[in-house]
């Protein structure tokens, strides 16, 4: 209730009857400009969220046409679109700018049942940030400079503005995870930090644009005609915004399939994946691929979906026959997402992350740097985990112990690159064995860590059920 209760205070100097405050605080007030700003910012705040504006809602009132079914925001609980905001920082007495987020904060964003106090919270929110802005920037007379055009004195008080929004915004959003969360105080530093950026200068400049234009002779059309290469950016990155969701609910779908046919490797898809991106991290790949890679990680094992759930659940060896039947899935898991162009390299990895370094592995018998990149990556993450967390056949050892084996594999089975990778990078992060419960854990053998040798040499082809397998990279 603190930040509602702080961002009403914001809206004293508004009242007729207040007394003791500056009145730069509170008036006088261009109420069809705050009307107007408050309007506009709810609609470009829709449309960077990818949610039908409320124009198009009243128009399709207005001609009796069927609602448009509810959809929700590209980037839940969070406001995407600010330059009209900083216009109104810039043009308005600081009361009155407060009053230009409420409206898209408060009928906008989250919908349903329970959502009102983050709508209220985040409506707050950027109420006080608006007022603590244009605080700053009235107190560096900024908006004389502004009505006086003199630039570039006029943009020492704009960003000032900006860097009090940002760290308002900041430890708004850090104390409240402080309380809820129960994180250290360093969060707020880290909030106030990933408020700022490139994409929050650049809506500065968007607003310092719109409050010039608008405050100069031809007024606001030429502010709205200042705001449409924004908008088109913004409904894009909403669109973008969109489909990395499909994406990444299409993986989720398929990992679910394969954890709820083996329960013992719930989680491993997961894991796989972040231990996946952790090495690429400390080899410095680029984030696009990152991103590809961690689907690689995270798909690596559905093709265990065509495999018989006897086999994966099995304690006890497996037959000749039965081990070259669990050994294809690396092929069905490449045929069931070959399909999926978005994964992109990310087919490689899945196909080829049981071959070895020396040309002893499954399913093309691949050797050293033939091997994908991403492959290499997984085959390294896939043992490190399963080491790492009780099975079927074997229980969870220590990190130590799985550390040791992947180096005394190194060259053979494991890309020693990929190797002191992850050792790198367990460094500086905590990873945490799986813990099963007590009766897990005793219905599994405990046997010492030993990645098995071969028994045979990798055939250049899976059998005939299999399908034919291509060479790396070939799509």
């Amino acid at each position: 209730m603190a930040v509602p209760v702080a961002a009403l205070c914001c809206l004293v100097p508004l009242l007729p009857a207040a007394h003791g405050v500056p009145g730069w605080l509170g008036g006088p007030v261009d109420w069809p400009k705050v009307g107007l700003l408050a309007f506009l910012h709810g609609c470009w705040e829709s449309l960077a969220q990818g949610l039908p504006t409320p124009c198009l809602v009243l128009v399709r009132r207005l001609l009796r046409r069927p609602a448009l079914p509810e959809r929700t925001p590209a980037r839940p609980g969070v406001n995407a679109f600010f330059p009209v905001l900083f216009a109104g920082v810039l043009m308005l007495p600081p009361a009155a700018a407060a009053l230009v987020a409420a409206p898209a904060a408060l009928l906008g964003g989250p919908s349903g049942r329970g959502c009102r106090p983050r709508q209220l919270f985040n409506g707050s929110q950027l109420a006080l940030c608006a007022f603590a802005s244009s605080v700053a920037f009235h107190l560096l007379y900024g908006p004389q400079l502004l009505l006086g055009s003199r630039f570039p004195a006029a943009l020492l008080p704009g960003f000032a503005a900006v860097a009090v929004f940002c760290l308002v915004n900041g430890v708004v959003v850090g104390v409240m995870r402080m309380l809820t969360e129960g994180r250290k105080v360093w969060v707020l530093l880290r909030g106030a930090h990933s408020v700022c950026g490139l994409p929050v200068l650049v809506h500065a400049a968007g607003g310092l644009m719109v409050a010039v234009l608008w405050q100069g002779p031809y007024g606001a059309f030429a502010a709205l005609l200042a705001l449409l290469p924004l908008s088109i950016s913004a409904w894009v990155f909403a669109q973008g915004q969109r489909e990395r969701d499909a994406h990444q609910a299409t993986v989720q779908a398929l990992v679910q399939a394969v954890e709820i046919k083996d329960s013992y490797t719930r989680g491993h898809s997961e894991r796989v994946g972040r231990a996946s991106v952790l090495i690429a991290t400390q080899l410095g790949m680029e984030a696009e691929r990152l991103r590809t890679l961690r689907f690689a990680g995270i798909l690596h094992d559905v093709g265990k979906l065509g495999v018989a759930t006897e086999l994966l659940r099995r304690n006890g060896p497996l037959t000749e026959a039965e081990r070259r039947a669990v050994e294809i899935h690396p092929v069905y898991g490449y045929e069931l997402v070959r399909g999926i162009d978005f994964l992109g390299e990310a087919h490689a990895g899945i196909l080829h992350h049981h071959e070895r370094m020396d040309g002893r592995g499954y399913p093309s018998g691949l050797a050293g740097d033939r091997i994908p990149e991403f492959a290499r990556i997984i085959s390294v993450a896939d043992a490190f985990d399963s080491m790492t967390s009780t099975r079927s056949y074997r229980r969870g050892r220590p990190v130590s112990e799985a550390v040791a084996e992947l180096e005394r594999c190194s060259g053979s089975q494991f890309d020693p690159v990929m190797v002191r990778a992850l050792i790198g990078a367990l460094a500086g992060h905590d990873w945490r064995p799986v813990v099963h419960s007590e009766d897990c854990i005793e219905a599994v053998p405990d046997i010492p860590l030993g990645v098995p040798e071969p028994a045979r040499a990798a055939p250049g082809r899976v059998p005939p059920q299999g399908g034919n397998v291509p060479a790396a990279g070939q799509p």
